[in-house]
């Protein structure tokens, strides 16, 4: 997917849903729970049971969506979720390497940074946003403020401490998009299977950013 029609969905939708699943049946549950819920962008961790198969899948059931891929530790990692239709990649950390694999690829890379030389190391060498990660251990919302003075142009995507309460707070201070997990996914419904009470979740989450 090209770097501008990935920006241009984030701009649209906001919120990513990251999914870690044990199980890969949970996995697509969890997945079709959100998307009927409205959520368009969703992330399958590459740790998740049989993710390239449940990535796969997913690209077939869910043609609207985007399904990408996250978690990736290395460049064999990374080329095998390309391969298995990834059409995003996080990484936890920044890896030239892989991103300048994910860029002649041409699938938009993510890289996991914190601090603004993280930031601008991952930016200059190509990705298409950086997720900054753990955002609520730096201050949240109000970390993400005080990088838009020297860092504006860079697109960048809070995750680790976003909450349905917080979500907007993000976006107001400047973030592109932001990424939730065991937020959108409480345990006692994923046990339970309460998928309908995860859509209402996942559909009241995109009312309010929107």
């Amino acid at each position: 997917m090209p770097n501008q029609l990935w920006l241009s969905q984030l701009q649209q939708h906001r919120a990513i849903a990251v999914i870690r699943a044990p199980k890969m049946k949970l996995g697509q549950q969890m997945a079709m729970a959100v998307a009927s819920g409205g959520m368009q962008l969703i992330e399958i961790t590459w740790n998740s049971d049989r993710a390239a198969e449940l990535i796969n899948q997913l690209r077939s059931e869910l043609p609207a969506c985007i399904i990408g891929t996250g978690t990736l530790f290395n460049v064999q990692q990374l080329q095998e979720a390309i391969a298995s239709g990834a059409q995003f990649l996080f990484t936890p950390h920044v890896d030239p390497a892989m991103i300048q694999v994910a860029v002649e690829k041409d699938v938009p890379i993510i890289p996991g940074a914190l601090t603004p030389t993280e930031i601008v190391t991952a930016w200059t060498e190509g990705a298409s946003c950086v997720k900054v990660f753990p955002v609520q251990a730096m201050g949240g919302a109000k970390y993400i403020k005080s990088l838009q003075g020297p860092l504006g142009q860079i697109p960048l995507i809070p995750t680790g401490g976003v909450t349905l309460e917080n979500a907007k707070e993000f976006l107001q201070a400047g973030a592109i998009a932001v990424g939730l997990s065991g937020e959108l996914f409480p345990k006692k419904l994923v046990t339970d299977g309460n998928w309908e009470a995860i859509a209402t979740q996942a559909k009241n989450l995109i009312q309010q950013l929107n």
